[in-house]
């Protein structure tokens, strides 16, 4: 059986028919990809700082939860020894 693929070879060789057409295209495509390139250069620097601050933040973290569970276990041992009295 023959397949046949009609778009395949016809567009290979194809080029733009307007004079001097295909520069002004390929300067435009050329133009846009760099503003992309700016904008993901851009958004990379911003989720660089964002990570960084994260990483702060997270150190502040494990010290307030640090700090949370000494103020739990105190707390826990003061009210052990309330309610061991009130038992007596």
């Amino acid at each position: 059986m023959a397949t046949r693929n009609f778009g395949a070879t016809q567009n290979l060789n194809r080029q733009s028919m307007a004079p001097g057409g295909g520069n002004a295209t390929k300067s435009r495509q050329l133009a846009h990809l760099q503003a992309q390139l700016a904008q993901l250069s851009s958004n990379l620097s911003d989720t660089e700082n964002l990570l960084r601050m994260t990483s702060v933040q997270a150190e502040a973290m494990r010290g307030l939860g640090s700090w949370h569970g000494g103020l739990f276990m105190a707390a826990s041992k003061v009210l052990g020894e309330d309610s061991v009295k009130d038992g007596r």
